[in-house]
């Protein structure tokens, strides 16, 4: 249970710095990162793997590519649920979800 919680935490900071690295991206404190992170994993539990299998033979033939695009897709669709996180265009979205996608890395050892 702490593990997890250190987890969000640990999202939630990355989601910070990501905002203040990438310009297109905000985030208005740290709670609303907390809620981005819960957000982010709930579309990441339901609504992406529902996409990767209708978007599989795209995905095949630009040889795994598209997945990107997914993501940043995604993001911007966690952008748009949560009041005080904005995503302004796609590659603000491209650049934010492949950072998210490197922190997530390094904070899946915790």
């Amino acid at each position: 249970m702490l593990k997890a919680f250190l987890r969000w935490i640990a999202y939630s900071f990355a989601i910070m710095f990501i905002a203040w690295i990438v310009p297109g991206i905000s985030v208005e404190n740290f709670w609303i990162a907390m809620l981005v992170s819960v957000i982010i994993a709930l579309i990441n539990t339901f609504i992406k793997p529902l996409i990767q299998i209708i978007t599989l033979p795209i995905n095949f033939i630009t040889l795994g590519l598209f997945s990107f695009v997914i993501n940043a897709l995604l993001f911007m669709l966690a952008g748009a649920v949560t009041p005080g996180f904005t995503v302004e265009g796609f590659l603000s979205s491209l650049f934010g979800s492949i950072l998210l996608s490197l922190f997530g890395i390094f904070i899946s050892k915790i």
